[in-house]
């Protein structure tokens, strides 16, 4: 699915660690105001494929544009500054800055129309993080510290918000906090691409999909064309 008005739009991407190859033909587009979803086993590539939209690890071929340019060739800095926020797969937080710390640390005026991003909107969305303002970041539960996580990627005011492995690890009241909270994003127009391995929430949540098979996409569609091909979870999603 192409477009000349796709946000971000990964064609043809191979990369890896050094000589080992682990992205070979990746192909996803994400349109403004879109919710897409990274899908496929553990080890097929996805969080390879946000390390090498992010500049984190270098694009040995293809290309990765973003709002219409390409960015496959910047420095990491570079393409945060553009419009991208992360929420990185292990959350990452300063574990020795105080939450309010960890997302003063990294705001930035919004280059969007939406609204702007500050310390009032991410404590309305995430309330828990609001009593624990004065707390460590390794003072935190692991739920408290996704929040944390997410917090800190809104106050960059993004473009896209891309999360890895959004609810992993976390108590079945945390993620419904989380999917809750990432429901209102994609409410008010905020653009996600999300990983996860929550298949309900990611339907409900997302309006298109990609799925990962060996570092190749292997599958593409809607949320209506996911549930009517009922062979895909058993061919590229079950364990």
């Amino acid at each position: 699915m192409e477009s000349a008005e796709s946000l971000l739009s990964v064609r043809s991407v191979q990369a890896g660690y050094g000589p080992s190859q682990v992205l070979f033909d990746v192909n996803l587009t994400v349109l403004p105001g879109q919710c897409v979803s990274l899908q496929g086993r553990n080890g097929m590539g996805k969080t390879t494929t946000i390390r090498t939209i992010f500049g984190m690890l270098p694009c040995l071929k293809g290309q990765v544009q973003f709002r219409g340019t390409r960015i496959d060739e910047w420095p990491a800095y570079q393409i945060a500054r553009a419009g991208l926020g992360l929420v990185p797969e292990g959350r990452q937080i300063f574990p020795n800055l105080t939450v309010w710390e960890n997302l003063v640390a990294t705001a930035r005026d919004s280059n969007t129309g939406l609204k702007n991003w500050n310390l009032d909107r991410v404590m309305s969305l995430f309330p828990k993080l609001a009593g624990r303002r004065n707390n460590f970041g390794n003072q935190l539960s692991g739920g408290e510290q996704q929040m944390l996580a997410i917090g800190r990627a809104l106050m960059t005011n993004p473009v896209l918000l891309v999360l890895d492995e959004a609810t992993e690890g976390l108590a079945p009241v945390i993620r419904q906090e989380i999917w809750t909270a990432l429901d209102a994003l994609r409410t008010e127009g905020m653009s996600i691409l999300i990983t996860d391995k929550n298949l309900k929430h990611l339907l409900h949540l997302c309006d298109r999909h990609y799925i990962l098979e060996k570092g190749v996409t292997v599958w593409e569609g809607d949320t209506p064309q996911f549930q009517a091909d009922t062979s895909l979870r058993q061919r590229y999603l079950a364990t």
